[in-house]
């Protein structure tokens, strides 16, 4: 059996509920650094149980399969801004020119990445009949003849499945929560001869890290790239962070980075990290 067979089983998702009390999460609490040592520990405690309980909640709930859509774009240098909103406004106007799209969000980078990639659109479909019907749809070729390629150099698409909670707001990326944040994208390409528990655990790794943090973390997907056009990367991550401030905390914590160098270095070839900020406007389906 080939390798991306035998990972296409390795997909996780959460809605990581927000707890009731305004405590933070693990990682949160140990980058506060408290006072006195005793109150460290208790909070520390606590939140590890909460974090349990969440886990053991998460477990338990009703799933359903949704398959996540990841475009990046490298735009022109000259891109006027003027420009910039035409190619934007139009890629989140083909929400309502077909059916099949559940959620979107799009922006550009905030940081500059090695491939060099300036904006990206994530989209959410309920099944992949709807993602083919996306991709042969004759206003979404308009739309990138004439307002996105336009303006940019290239662009990379990368689609995989996965699952999240069976619940209106899960699935449809909606309510409060989702009105605001980070979207954190992260694409990967496994050695060709890393062991299939290796890539795994690697995985069911980093799930853990971020189930660990709610007060950081809204929604996180991830699984087995299966777009034949961007083979270069076998996996994808979708992470929505609740705030700046929550992705910095994430990012810059122990657990990710222990988890980063440990479980994934060994086995990773290539990796893409990039994030972008979410319009409270941009991220509501109407």
């Amino acid at each position: 059996m080939g390798f991306a067979m035998q990972c296409s089983t390795y997909a996780y998702s959460i809605c990581v509920p927000r707890r009731l009390t305004p405590t933070l999460s693990f990682q949160a609490y140990k980058w506060n650094g408290f006072k006195t040592q005793s109150k460290n520990q208790m909070r520390l405690l606590c939140a590890a149980g909460d974090n349990q309980s969440s886990n053991l909640l998460a477990s338990q709930r009703k799933r359903r399969k949704v398959v996540e859509h990841i475009c990046l774009l490298n735009a022109k240098e000259d891109l006027s801004e003027e420009e910039e909103n035409d190619m934007l406004d139009y890629l989140y106007t083909t929400q309502y020119q077909m059916g099949g799209i559940i959620a979107i969000s799009l922006g550009r980078i905030s940081a500059q990445n090695g491939d060099q990639y300036t904006h990206a659109v994530y989209m959410r479909f309920q099944r992949k009949e709807n993602l083919e019907k996306f991709y042969e749809n004759s206003f979404y070729l308009k739309v990138l003849k004439d307002h996105v390629m336009t303006y940019c150099h290239e662009l990379m698409n990368v689609d995989y499945e996965s699952e999240v909670d069976d619940d209106m707001l899960s699935i449809f990326r909606k309510g409060e929560e989702f009105g605001h944040g980070v979207e954190f994208v992260l694409l990967l390409s496994f050695n060709a001869g890393a062991l299939d528990n290796q890539v795994e655990h690697a995985l069911a790794s980093l799930a853990t890290v971020m189930l660990e943090s709610p007060s950081l973390i809204v929604q996180f997907t991830q699984g087995l790239n299966f777009n034949p056009s961007s083979k270069e990367y076998t996996h994808g991550v979708v992470i929505r962070f609740r705030s700046v401030e929550a992705f910095e905390i994430f990012i810059r914590s122990q657990e990710y980075k222990n988890v980063w160098i440990s479980k994934f270095q060994p086995v990773v070839q290539k990796s893409l990290s990039l994030h972008f900020l979410v319009d409270p406007v941009g991220t509501e389906i109407m």
